[in-house]
């Protein structure tokens, strides 16, 4: 049997290697357009950083060894250009020589996988214009950082390549400034989630760009001038474009395979493409969301390897069908990390699914022992039965671990109820007797059994004025310190029951204090008590970053 594979970095080496474990006597051929294969992308910024001091650190592997160790044949700098599934056949041009061959094949593997996106802007092809998708662009933009006296940095997008690429031009001292057309940085996550990068960004000297496109570049005293379509002019020594991927889906659509709805190549559980002797994997594929069951793009890493494993079982006859995915998802940005599982809550507004929300700060472990920060969580979930549709975490160490067990708590269909009785490590250094992932359950359990209502900092906003009472039950040291919502009264929720009279049963009384729990207990004092009461989902924590956040869009 003769198995050629097209493109060899994450899907594609794995499909081979998994596939010369299945089969010693196939014929493996693995082709790919680029100079290197199985290289890791998601390394790159740490490479031009200094953080990953060593280039070779970045190779898992290398066409010898692929070759030496598991006998694949492996063409690099050669693209496949056409498919003939009639004739089972492939041609190839060498970028080298220019020569075109033709290569037949029993089965078919594509993993090209997807190219950056090439905005047209006026202007982008300026020398100092650098996309960062592979080696060579790493390549190019390390010399030209070694060798240029760079200041000043812009970059085009706040996905991950974005931010990871922010956090190592600041460790080398450049000043950067981000521009994004949407209003918020990792547009997979949500806007009250997202503000808190946005507020380390902007402590880190970050210069945030906000719902802004650049719409032009061009040269002002050797320096590139971006300008937007505010009419923003903005100077740098260098410009990084990390406006997101495409599908590098053309090879399969010449041959007539399926393209799906979302434009990534379309395959069936066990990966196969419209063509039964043809499989498809990674970027390059549109997926199957573990939550909607709608089809979607999920660009990572960890679905790539394990579809490129299924894909050579399927190959070589063993059935092995892969499960929707989740999109499990995390970035580290100077000193936050930011993560995310599931469905964001606009993407179930999107797609009109019925939802809860919860927000929860807690910290990472216990807050007696040194050093514990605070994990900031958001939980999605169904309002009928509680089972959990998503969650996003923002934090510094931490959040790594708690977005994992969410991830398969969701995977395993839990409902926030389960999330109260996991039994998770405890030790003063890991992690609290109460871990952030059981707060975020009991939260969600109280609303779901109705022991408090919640609302959200957006719904405040739909009220008329005077409607609702804001009551600040945190101590005056902390007001006085920390500030207060506009308009809200401050009672110590220690001096509560002695203040009743001073409130107002005809309106809603909406209690908040820093992370809710003092807020809790005060909404439980009021409704027992027969007042309207409500608490504000995540408190003062989850409404400042947000009001700041406003507030420096509007001033930039």
């Amino acid at each position: 049997m003769k198995l050629i594979i097209v493109g060899g970095v994450a899907g594609g080496a794995t499909a081979a290697a998994r596939a010369r474990r299945l089969s010693e006597d196939s014929e493996i051929i693995l082709f790919e357009r680029g100079k290197y294969v199985s290289y890791a992308n998601c390394g790159l910024p740490y490479y031009i950083g200094g953080e990953i001091e060593q280039r070779d650190a970045l190779f898992v592997t290398t066409p010898e060894k692929l070759e030496r160790r598991y006998r694949i044949d492996v063409r690099i700098s050669q693209d496949v250009i056409h498919i003939d599934p009639e004739k089972k056949e492939i041609q190839v041009r060498h970028l080298e020589t220019g020569d075109v061959v033709v290569e037949s094949y029993d089965r078919l593997i594509l993993a090209p996988g997807a190219r950056a996106v090439k905005p047209t802007i006026p202007g982008i092809d300026n020398g100092n214009i650098f996309n960062l998708k592979d080696v060579t662009d790493t390549d190019r933009i390390k010399a030209f950082v070694d060798t240029h006296d760079v200041s000043d940095v812009l970059i085009m997008g706040g996905g991950f390549i974005g931010l990871e690429t922010a956090e190592n031009m600041g460790r080398l001292g450049i000043r950067v400034t981000m521009v994004e057309m949407l209003h918020q940085v990792l547009p997979q996550m949500d806007y009250d989630m997202a503000v808190h990068v946005h507020q380390h960004l902007r402590e880190q000297k970050v210069d945030l760009v906000l719902g802004q496109a650049v719409e032009a570049f061009n040269t002002q005293n050797g320096r590139i001038r971006a300008i937007t379509d505010k009419g923003l002019e903005l100077d740098a020594d260098m410009v990084i474009v990390s406006a997101g991927i495409k599908p590098e889906r053309e090879l399969a659509e010449s041959a007539g395979l399926t393209i799906g709805s979302t434009g990534g190549i379309h395959v069936d559980s066990h990966l196969t493409t419209s063509d039964a002797a043809i499989w498809a994997v990674g970027d390059v594929i549109e997926v199957t969301d573990f939550v909607s069951g709608q089809q979607t793009q999920i660009p990572l890493a960890g679905p790539a390897n394990r579809q490129g494993r299924a894909a050579a079982d399927n190959a070589l006859g063993r059935p092995d069908a892969v499960g929707g995915l989740l999109g499990t998802s995390i970035v580290k940005a100077f000193d936050i990390v930011a993560a995310a599982t599931g469905m964001s809550e606009k993407r179930l507004k999107k797609a009109g699914y019925a939802y809860k929300a919860s927000f929860t700060h807690s910290l990472n472990h216990a807050g007696y022992y040194p050093d514990a920060t605070m994990v900031s969580i958001k939980l999605l979930f169904s309002p009928d039965n509680g089972k959990i549709l998503g969650a996003q975490a923002v934090g510094g160490e931490g959040v790594d671990k708690r977005i994992d067990v969410l991830a398969v708590a969701i995977q395993a269909g839990m409902t926030v109820y389960d999330l109260q009785e996991l039994q998770l490590a405890y030790s003063p250094q890991f992690g609290s007797a109460k871990d952030p992932v059981n707060i975020a359950g009991y939260v969600a359990t109280n609303i779901l059994k109705g022991d408090v209502e919640v609302l959200h900092w957006h719904e405040l906003e739909s009220f008329a004025e005077g409607e609702y009472m804001l009551l600040d039950v945190r101590s005056p040291e902390e007001v006085s310190e920390q500030g207060m919502m506009p308009g809200a009264k401050n009672i110590d929720i220690d001096q509560l029951r002695h203040h009743l009279d001073e409130l107002d049963k005809t309106r809603r009384i909406v209690c908040y204090c820093t992370v809710s729990m003092r807020a809790y207990l005060a909404c439980r004092i009021l409704t027992q008590k027969g007042f309207q009461a409500s608490i504000l989902s995540g408190g003062w924590m989850t409404w400042l970053p947000i009001q700041a956040d406003r507030e420096a869009q509007q001033q930039g």
